[in-house]
């Protein structure tokens, strides 16, 4: 099966306000990255906060553009294409759902054009139709008719959301990137939020990049996982089985900091804070903070190594036990 979207050897590096004179130093912000993302599959990627997690969803949408390595969307290269069919390309074939509602709406506008505006700068029907699909889209969120001619200031933060998803499915994309798309929103709210994105993912068969902070939440909105740390992707786990069958130690850390009711465990501890993305450690950007640390991982990047399931894979010179309990590792000294 083609992917819809796939990122080969990804390099994004931004110059900083710090540094010399003549020379600033330079973020590091994404390193080697390499994703596919499948039609109808749902990809969540976590970590702390600055590991690149924004910058690879901009990236998948054509936001950004990779100083090197390539983009395919649809089985072909993204950034060979001329400017104006790559804009047609990545507008009408992928849609992105942001943090923060009230900033991401123009609070100008009602609803209904917000809704028709992607509809109208990519000339979708007439004009009949296009009133139609504002219509079908309010639907399809779960709003009432009655706000198509409401400012967003006129909304609540769940309702401001749900004007956001539909303008992200506007024009049918074959993929869509939501990025904390709950984190500014009430507790009740967000689990109403994340129950139409499942629902619509089912419905629609979307192909769905989940970035959060919330680590539960992602295992339970994702097929897989996507650990990163400092611009890396250092680990790839099917979200059934992240939680005890992960094996970089920081994706063990992760999950064991999330409170849990029925079976709690005690965070993992990390000793020290994220290294700086403008001065990277050499070998592993882990090490730093890794209890497993040694000598060799301070001199080589480890690659990418297979566990024994499909479609698990990791970066780790000492990686943890397969199915070893966390448990057992939160008791252990960094």
């Amino acid at each position: 099966m083609t992917a819809v979207v796939e990122v080969r050897d990804a390099h994004v590096v931004h110059k900083a306000r710090s540094g010399g004179l003549f020379r600033r130093d330079r973020v590091y912000a994404l390193t080697g990255a390499a994703l596919a993302v499948a039609p109808g599959e749902t990809v969540g990627v976590v970590g702390e906060s600055g590991c690149g997690k924004s910058t690879l969803a901009k990236v998948l949408v054509g936001v950004e553009r990779p100083v090197s390595g390539t983009v395919w969307f649809q089985g072909r290269d993204l950034w060979a294409m001329p400017p104006a069919e790559r804009r047609a390309a990545v507008g009408a074939g992928t849609g992105m759902i942001f943090q923060d509602p009230s900033t991401a709406l123009n609070r100008r506008l009602t609803v209904r054009r917000i809704l028709r505006d992607p509809l109208d700068v990519h000339q979708r029907g007439g004009r009949a139709e296009r009133e139609e699909r504002v219509g079908e889209l309010m639907a399809l969120v779960g709003l009432p008719r009655a706000l198509a001619d409401a400012l967003p200031g006129q909304l609540s933060g769940g309702q401001r959301q749900r004007v956001a998803i539909a303008r992200a499915l506007a024009l049918e994309p074959a993929l869509v990137v939501a990025d904390e798309p709950t984190s500014a929103l009430d507790v009740s709210v967000r689990a109403q939020i994340l129950n139409l994105l499942l629902d619509l993912r089912e419905r629609l068969g979307l192909a769905l990049v989940f970035v959060s902070h919330d680590i539960q939440t992602v295992r339970r909105m994702s097929d897989r996982v996507i650990t990163m740390y400092l611009g890396r992707i250092v680990e790839e786990t099917p979200a059934g089985r992240v939680t005890d069958s992960a094996r970089h130690p920081y994706t063990r850390a992760l999950f064991s900091a999330t409170p849990g009711l029925l079976d709690p465990v005690d965070p993992i501890p990390l000793s020290g804070p994220v290294p700086s993305a403008t001065r990277p450690p050499s070998g592993c950007p882990f090490r730093t903070r890794c209890w497993k640390a040694d000598e060799v991982c301070a001199q080589v990047m480890p690659d990418f190594s297979a566990a024994s399931r499909p479609g698990h894979r990791y970066r780790c010179h000492h990686p943890v036990e397969e199915d070893q309990p966390t448990r057992d590792l939160a008791s252990q000294e960094p």
